[in-house]
């Protein structure tokens, strides 16, 4: 399990990365961990399948 930061996650979705924190608070992409600063941490499988979802739903 690979785990990806806010900032690896928002450039994997292309998204700012002030949206995918708030994703992880609304508990709509789901954060396994925390760094050492409290960032939370994405399982790499959790965040591919977030992005198929969101485009099948109509986009990011």
């Amino acid at each position: 399990m690979s785990l990806m930061s806010v900032q690896q996650v928002a450039e994997f979705l292309g998204i700012p990365d002030i949206r995918v924190e708030r994703l992880a608070r609304e508990n709509l992409l789901v954060a396994t961990e925390q760094d050492e600063s409290g960032k939370p941490l994405f399982n790499e499988d959790d965040v591919k399948r977030y992005k198929v979802l969101a485009e099948r739903l109509g986009g990011l």
